[in-house]
């Protein structure tokens, strides 16, 4: 038997340990087990046995590892990793991009342009394969020689005058309000959760641009929206649509929350604002000041950029199955943080 002192240091152990134990390469594993079995004094035949390598061996590889370090007992067989995907697997994925739609891929689809939720969702189905990076998916779609884009909305019967007139009115309210210790500000709207829902990037092929209308269709999940202008907290509930009973039954919600202070109320014209459920609520409150948003002027809502946050956060990019769920998730987000916004040229937040 030759002689065996230790030739490691502690730090040394540790990384053999923390690569026995956590590498997924069996055989790097094993190397890394048997220097840590010679350098602790392990029997010569529960190393062979043990390892299956010859004693002279793995005196062999601890001398590399003293030298070289981890590379030592790396497997230097390792070349380009291998993909997930099969050569054949992608060009067919590449040749469905540039001849179909989702909706013809898949009739689970109902979109007409594809993005990379829905990509990533039609490979896992079809192949089992699920990308930890998004930058792969983007790989495949340029390899369909895609480029994405970020559709836009347009208001056409959108009034500059008029949102003008509205801001110039609105701000001094706004002013008052804040300087006011007993009142609080809250910009309100509401959004429709989709199983097919909003996107960020879509992609098309090159030279393409995307046409995308603006529905306000209702189906599945919607979120009633509440954002504090003082302090940029978020108040949101889903519901399974939105009518002039529910919008009552979270006005009475947004009073428990703020049981004594006045309330100045922002929010749009939409019906189920100005049903009698509501007003009947409002006027026996008497502590609620509502003030209109200006038709077709949705950017200027504070509570609409908390949506586009939320939607980049949790939904954006992502086929969702389970309305339910990602409807929860998407209000727990909201619900758990802050959006700090500048309002009518005000830094509102404290």
């Amino acid at each position: 038997m030759r002689p065996r002192k230790p030739q490691l240091a502690p730090a040394q152990i540790k990384e053999l340990q923390k690569t026995a134990h956590q590498t997924k390469d069996a055989d790097e594993s094993r190397r890394a087990q048997a220097i840590l079995m010679l350098e602790l004094g392990s029997p010569e035949k529960d190393i062979v046995s043990f390892t299956g390598y010859h004693l002279d061996h793995v005196f062999r590889i601890r001398s590399q590892y003293r030298k070289e370090g981890a590379g030592a007992i790396q497997d230097k067989r390792k070349g380009k990793p291998r993909e997930l995907l099969a050569k054949k697997e992608r060009e067919s994925i590449v040749r469905i991009l540039g001849t179909k739609t989702p909706r013809e891929t898949d009739s689970r689809y109902e979109s007409e342009y594809w993005t990379t939720g829905i990509l990533g969702d039609y490979i896992f189905r079809k192949y089992a394969v699920r990308y930890k990076s998004k930058t792969s998916y983007y790989l495949i779609f340029r390899r369909a020689e895609f480029t994405y884009h970020k559709p836009g909305r347009v208001y056409h019967e959108r009034n500059e005058e008029e949102v003008e007139q509205w801001k110039n009115e609105t701000k001094p309210r706004i002013q008052s309000a804040l300087r006011n210790k007993n009142a609080i500000i809250l910009a309100e709207d509401e959004m429709i959760l989709k199983t097919q829902t909003t996107t960020q990037k879509i992609w098309l092929k090159q030279g393409e641009y995307p046409k995308i209308e603006v529905s306000h269709k209702r189906e599945n999940r919607s979120i009633y929206g509440f954002l504090n202008i003082g302090n940029g907290r978020e108040h949101a509930w889903k519901t399974e649509r939105q009518n002039m009973e529910i919008t009552k039954n979270i006005l009475e919600r947004i009073r428990k929350i703020y049981p004594t202070q006045k309330i100045l109320l922002l929010w749009d014209s939409a019906g189920w604002h100005k049903g009698r459920a509501v007003t009947e609520f409002i006027k026996q409150d008497g502590r609620v000041e509502i003030i209109h948003f200006p038709r077709y002027d949705p950017e200027d809502n504070p509570q609409e950029h908390v949506w586009k946050q939320g939607r980049s956060e949790i939904t954006h990019n992502r086929f969702i199955e389970d309305i339910d769920a990602a409807t929860d998730e998407f209000v727990a987000y909201l619900n758990k943080s802050k959006f700090p916004y500048e309002f009518l040229g005000l830094h509102c937040v404290s």
